[in-house]
């Protein structure tokens, strides 16, 4: 039962980091840089965005390590081409919202879908569940941690001197948001944040 669980979070939370890679991708491309389509991330399709660390082992290990209870994961990033953008410091902010609205659109629309259907139905119980994976997915991603795509929002803003001095840490940052989880960064950020979209969205 437990891997049955497992594997319907698993497929729900590939389909929401599908939806949130592609739209990187499609709004990088809208702005001028053809780098994501030319890669092959111009597209919904799974397969397309997996990383064997971030899409397979991490959300395992999570759900073993959480006793069922929490899958989460990461797609590979999509490649872009800053010197091709027309506006480059506009449009990376863009770019970087562009994946956690994507999810947070998708939930909202999910949520009018789960509204019609009848209630405890599994079709609704299984949308209602991947409205709160992309809820989190977007949630999380706002982090401005690079390489998250809150980060990417920051580099926008940032004045040049500044600019060099923050990108400079993504190298660390994965250990910098393994830290944070350890400490909670679920229950102090995230998840607080999630409720409260939730019940705007009347999930």
């Amino acid at each position: 039962m437990a891997i049955f669980g497992f594997l319907i979070s698993f497929g729900l939370l590939l389909l929401a980091m599908s939806v949130h890679e592609f739209s990187h991708a499609w709004v990088s491309y809208k702005f001028g840089d053809p780098t994501p389509k030319l890669a092959g991330r111009l597209s919904l399709n799974p397969l397309a965005h997996i990383d064997i660390m971030g899409t397979l082992i991490l959300p395992l290990f999570l759900f073993i390590a959480t006793g069922g209870r929490f899958v989460f994961g990461a797609a590979k990033p999509v490649p872009i081409n800053y010197l091709l953008l027309k506006n480059p410091k506009r449009d990376i902010i863009w770019i970087g919202l562009a994946g956690p609205a994507s999810n947070l659109i998708l939930a909202f629309g999910l949520s009018l879908i789960i509204k019609i259907l009848p209630h405890g139905s599994l079709l609704s119980v299984i949308l209602n569940n991947f409205s709160i994976i992309n809820i989190v997915l977007g949630v999380f991603n706002l982090i401005p941690i690079p390489p998250l795509d809150g980060s990417r929002v920051v580099m926008g803003l940032l004045p040049p001197h500044l600019f060099r001095s923050y990108i400079s840490i993504e190298p660390y940052g994965f250990i910098i948001l393994m830290a944070l989880i350890a400490f909670g960064i679920f229950n102090i950020i995230i998840w607080p944040i999630v409720n409260i979209i939730i019940r705007l969205w009347g999930l």
